[in-house]
């Protein structure tokens, strides 16, 4: 939409990936970005505009995703969201539709980002596909020390798939890395101002490790130093990995809360069962 004078309008949303090729539009692949477009394009009439504030992987979910909206004619935020739900799929639902200005970039604008991975100790038809079951059996007191070797700036080169990133920085600062137990759940969440390309699959697969007992601290703390191809061959999963959150200027972490399906593993009482519907 070169040159032209558009609204923009911001939308929180969520999503189950397991039937999407990723985010981006990709020719002749289903992605969320390219549902989204078609949807948009049909409510509006003519043509849109959206960008997402991060590409989530094929299999990759999203609690939180956050994209831009830039169109011709404007609607009020709650006819957009409502008429947008109306043509999506079930796997995509628009949470919150808000009005911002012009210059406003869903990508450009964020500072921050953050992810979980859930992991299980038990086996269940319905978590299956958004949760990693390790049949091993995991230590979660290890797991979280050594997560927490992750926090501050660091070259994650270990943990980046370098055929698409050979010629971006690998050193990344981490604000914040921990892990949480609910119920037969064992949840990793990570906050940053960006990630590397597969380098959330793979701190996850590094902590299996460490849950496992097969990898020390101390072998978690070399990764950080040296650069290894062990990352690359541990990377776990996409169907446990979630975009949780993205955070702009002024604003804070939300309390983590678990897509319903997982409500059968978290069996200690603290799952909250209903989803945010702001208009």
């Amino acid at each position: 939409m070169a040159g032209a004078k558009a609204d923009k309008y911001r939308l929180t949303l969520e999503y189950d990936g397991g039937g999407y090729r990723g985010w981006q539009t990709q020719e002749n692949a289903r992605s969320v970005q390219g549902t989204l477009l078609r949807a948009a394009a049909e409510l509006f009439g003519s043509e849109v505009d959206i960008q997402g504030a991060g590409r989530t992987d094929a299999g990759v979910h999203a609690l939180g995703q956050v994209a831009h909206l830039a169109v011709k004619r404007s609607l009020p935020p709650p006819r957009i969201k409502e008429g947008l739900n109306d043509l999506l799929p079930a796997t995509i639902n628009i949470l919150k539709v808000e009005r911002v200005p012009p210059d406003w970039h869903a990508r450009h604008d964020a500072v921050g980002r953050i992810y979980i991975y859930i992991f299980s100790r038990v086996r269940n038809a319905f978590g299956k596909r958004y949760a990693w079951w390790v049949k091993e059996g995991l230590n979660a007191a290890a797991m979280r020390d050594a997560c927490r070797l992750f926090t501050g700036f660091h070259d994650f080169a270990s943990f980046a798939d370098r055929r698409l990133e050979r010629h971006v920085s690998t050193k990344v600062r981490i604000a914040a890395a921990d892990i949480e137990e609910r119920g037969e759940l064992i949840i990793f969440r990570v906050a940053g101002s960006h990630f590397l390309w597969k380098m959330v699959r793979r701190l996850a697969g590094v902590l299996a490790e460490v849950g496992r007992g097969n990898l020390t601290g101390e072998g978690v703390a070399e990764l950080l130093v040296t650069r290894s191809e062990l990352p690359a061959r541990l990377t776990a999963p996409p169907a446990g990995l979630f975009l949780a959150q993205v955070l702009y200027p002024g604003e804070a972490a939300m309390p983590l809360v678990l897509p319903p399906p997982l409500m059968f593993a978290a069996a200690d009482g603290r799952q909250v069962t209903g989803r945010r519907q702001d208009a």
